[in-house]
């Protein structure tokens, strides 16, 4: 559709879900077409050079911000980068990479909005906001469990980037054409809640599909999906939620609408035909199915396709 590849943004805060996120995008698309980069690789000090200066790994002047536009630049036309690589397990650097990008890429980070150049580089920009308790039990589980910290070492960091999730990663969210908060639906969160509620907010920086046509003024499919009016950060925009326990035939319209909008979205987005929407791995490794986090990431990929189908017609 496209001789240049069409970027998606992915921001938000520590294991606020950005790689869960994204590995479903990708899946979605076709993993052979998509080039992922992190831009948390990008950090200006290791580990063990952050504790000694102070500085955290949110803060800006941590980072090479100028490298990360430089090579969102060269991406947008189609050049490859030598990527750096942070090593989240030992906390320092391995060899870089040689990227050459797909026909997707998708650019997933702390600082992926930080700078206009960087914006100015996406087609689509998504920001993740759960609620901060249940990002905070995300991250105890993935630290304590993948990187080797313990609980009091994860909760102690928590605490100590509060001022700079505040001050740098936060006020991100500004920038994004869609802001995606998975929440539970009661206020009980258990270590292993996976079947979330989501939130879309869906802001007029893009034209977002006609789902009154379907939803109406109001609920659909018995109150599992609403669609209104609101307010974020002072501005209007809509939004959309849907229950954790909504079911296929709840959202199936959702989904026809999509694929009707796009026809070529259609080789994508049926939650019959590809199997890998909305599954999440459980903490036991059961598979489970998730209709919220499927309609997300059909609305992404909605968003990227048309992005190439514009980018095809301008070409």
């Amino acid at each position: 559709m496209s001789h240049r590849p069409i970027i998606l943004g992915i921001v938000g805060d520590s294991a606020a879900g950005k790689t869960t996120l994204t590995r479903g995008i990708a899946q979605v698309l076709g993993e052979n077409d998509v080039t992922v980069i992190c831009t948390d690789d990008y950090h200006r000090y290791d580990r063990k050079q952050r504790a000694e200066l102070g500085i955290s790994a949110l803060h800006p002047d941590c980072n090479y911000l100028d490298i990360i536009q430089q090579h969102l630049s060269l991406l947008r036309t189609g050049q490859p980068i030598l990527k750096p690589i942070y090593n989240h397990s030992s906390g320092t650097f391995d060899p870089p990479e040689y990227i050459k990008p797909k026909r997707f890429v998708i650019v997933e980070g702390l600082l992926g909005y930080a700078t206009r150049g960087m914006r100015d580089s996406y087609d689509v920009k998504v920001y993740l906001a759960p609620p901060e308790d249940l990002r905070h039990t995300w991250k105890i589980n993935r630290d304590t469990r993948k990187r080797g910290y313990t609980r009091e070492q994860v909760i102690k960091q928590i605490q100590q980037r509060e001022s700079d999730s505040e001050a740098f990663i936060r006020p991100q969210r500004q920038w994004a054409d869609v802001v995606v908060s998975f929440y539970p639906p009661s206020d009980n969160l258990t270590q292993d809640e996976l079947l979330l509620a989501v939130r879309l907010v869906l802001r007029p920086t893009i034209p977002h599909p006609d789902f009154s046509s379907i939803i109406g003024d109001g609920e659909h499919a018995g109150g599992a999906v609403r669609l209104g009016l609101d307010r974020d950060m002072g501005k209007p925009v809509d939004v959309m939620e849907i229950d954790a326990h909504a079911t296929a035939e709840q959202v199936r319209d959702l989904e026809r609408s999509l694929c009707q909008e796009v026809p070529y979205l259609g080789q994508f987005c049926s939650l019959e035909g590809n199997p890998g929407i909305g599954k999440l791995i459980g903490t036991t490794g059961e598979t489970l199915q998730s209709y919220p986090l499927a309609i997300t990431q059909l609305l992404i990929t909605y968003h990227m396709l048309k992005a190439a189908n514009v980018s095809a017609n301008v070409a």
